[in-house]
C-alpha cells in the first residue's frame, strides 16, 4: 500500500527535473543574461542622452546668448575699465560654451549611433562645425581702426546670431528626440526652456532700449546754445554741423564697433 502511495510522489518530484534538461536550463539562464544586459544597456544610454542634453542646454542654450548680452553691455559701457572687463567675460563665457558643445559632440560619436537620419542629428553636425569657424574668427580679430574691421564685424556677428538661433531651435529638436527615445514626458523641459530663451531674449531688447528710456525720464535743455557765425568760416562751419549730428545720433552696436 504504502509503496502504491509513493509513485505519485516520485513521479511529481521526478517529472520537472526531467523537463528541464541540461540544455533548457543553459537557455533558460541565457535569456535572463540578455535581458539583464538589455536594462543595463537601457540604463546606460539614457544616462548618457541626459548627459548630452545637459552638455549642449549648458553651452548652446545658457552660455553662448549670456555671452551675447555680457558683449552688447560693454558697447555701451563708457567706463573703458569696465568695458574691457565685460569683453574678457564675453570671451570666457564663449570658451566654455565651445567646450561642453565639443564634450557633447565626442559623446555623441563615442556613444550614439551617427547616421544623421533626423533634423537634430543634421544641425548638430552644422553646429560643431560652425562654433570652431566662430571661435577662429574671433581669434583672428584685426585692431579697431584697420579696413579690414567692419568686414570681420560683420561677418563674426551674422555667425555668431545664426550659431545662436540654430542652437536654440537644435535643442527643442533634441527634447523631442529624447521624448522618442526613452518615451519619457518632455512637456517640463519645454516650458523650462521656454522660460529661459524668453528671458533671454527680453534681456536682449531692454539692453538695447535702455539708453532711450532712461532719457525719457530727463527734462531737455532749452536748446544748445547757438554761438555767433560771422566770424567763422565756411570749413570751420561745417565741422560744428556734424558736431551736432554726431551728438545727437543715436548710438548703436553697429556703428561703435564700425568706428
Amino acid at each position: 500500500m504504502l509503496a502504491i502511495l509513493a509513485i505519485p510522489a516520485c513521479q511529481a518530484f521526478l517529472l520537472p527535473l526531467a523537463a528541464h534538461e541540461p540544455g533548457e536550463v543553459n537557455q533558460i539562464q541565457g535569456h535572463k543574461n540578455v535581458r539583464q544586459n538589455l536594462h543595463k544597456m537601457n540604463a546606460k544610454i539614457n544616462k548618457d542622452i541626459a548627459v548630452h542634453g545637459l552638455l549642449l542646454w549648458s553651452s548652446m542654450g545658457f552660455l553662448m546668448p549670456l555671452g551675447i548680452l555680457v558683449i552688447r553691455l560693454s558697447i555701451r559701457e563708457e567706463n573703458r575699465a569696465r568695458a574691457k572687463a565685460f569683453f574678457f567675460l564675453h570671451v570666457i563665457l564663449q570658451v566654455l560654451s565651445l567646450l561642453l558643445a565639443t564634450s557633447g559632440a565626442i559623446l555623441s560619436i563615442k556613444t550614439f549611433e551617427n547616421s544623421f537620419d533626423n533634423h537634430h542629428k543634421r544641425i548638430g553636425l552644422i553646429l560643431y562645425v560652425a562654433i570652431w569657424v566662430q571661435a577662429l574668427t574671433g581669434l583672428l580679430r584685426p585692431r579697431r581702426g584697420t579696413k579690414r574691421r567692419s568686414t570681420w564685424y560683420f561677418s563674426h556677428w551674422i555667425l555668431g546670431t545664426a550659431v545662436s538661433l540654430l542652437g536654440i531651435i537644435n535643442i527643442y529638436t533634441g527634447i523631442m528626440a529624447f521624448h522618442d527615445k526613452t518615451s519619457r514626458a518632455s512637456w517640463v523641459w519645454n516650458i523650462l526652456f521656454t522660460a529661459q530663451a524668453s528671458l533671454i531674449a527680453f534681456l536682449y531688447l531692454f539692453i538695447d532700449k535702455w539708453d532711450y528710456m532712461r532719457r525719457q525720464g530727463v527734462t531737455p535743455d532749452n536748446g544748445p546754445t547757438t554761438l555767433p557765425t560771422n566770424n567763422l568760416t565756411s570749413s570751420q562751419i561745417e565741422s560744428r554741423k556734424e558736431l551736432v549730428l554726431v551728438s545727437c545720433s543715436k548710438q548703436n552696436a553697429l556703428k561703435n564697433l564700425f568706428e
